[in-house]
């Protein structure tokens, strides 16, 4: 079963390169994964009907962390805010590998 990570900014334009990048590292390494970006506006319906294992948010709303963190992550469900370098570098590779870990230690 495919894991969905998904990326929250302001509308979901910048992070859909990361997003991007972040596929193509899954898809290289046959990792069963499903990397989406999102506006930030849309994240309850979101996480109402399509349930992400992993809830990443853009540094540009790092202002949403804490209420983002104490809605979704009471359930067990991962809240993270990708590192301001790694999103502005893109680096793909780097940030799966946080909500990787992440999901692994929820697992746990």
């Amino acid at each position: 079963m495919s894991k969905k990570i998904y990326l929250f900014c302001s509308q979901g334009m910048s992070t859909s390169l990361l997003a991007q990048k972040m596929q193509d590292v899954a898809d290289a390494h046959k990792m069963p994964v499903t990397v989406a970006a999102k506006p930030h506006g849309l994240l309850q319906n979101i996480v109402d009907e399509e349930h992400p294992d992993v809830i990443m948010l853009g540094p540009q709303v790092k202002y949403l962390y804490d209420e983002t963190a104490e809605k979704y992550g009471q359930d067990g469900t991962p809240v993270i805010l990708i590192d301001s370098q790694d999103y502005g570098t893109m680096n793909g590779e780097r940030v799966l590998k946080q909500a990787l870990l992440a999901l692994k230690k929820k697992a746990q």
